[in-house]
C-alpha cells in the first residue's frame, strides 16, 4: 500500500500543492508550504493532527 502524501494541516496532496517532508517521532509526515509558518509560529493549531503539538513552543 502506497503512502498517502498529504499536508497534515490542510489534508491537500501532492498532485494539488508542493509538500515538504518531515521526519518526527520515527514517522514521516508532510506539510505545505503555506502550511509551515504554523508549524514555527503556532504549532497548538496541530494538536490532533502532529503528536505532541500540544506541548511545542511557538519559534
Amino acid at each position: 500500500m502506497a503512502e498517502e502524501k498529504a499536508c497534515l494541516f490542510c489534508e491537500r496532496n501532492e498532485e494539488e500543492i508542493p509538500l515538504v517532508q518531515l521526519h518526527y517521532q520515527g514517522r514521516n509526515l508532510w506539510i505545505c508550504p503555506q502550511h509551515i509558518p504554523v508549524l514555527i509560529h503556532d504549532p497548538q493549531k496541530l494538536v490532533g493532527k502532529l503528536p505532541g503539538a500540544e506541548n511545542m513552543e511557538a519559534g
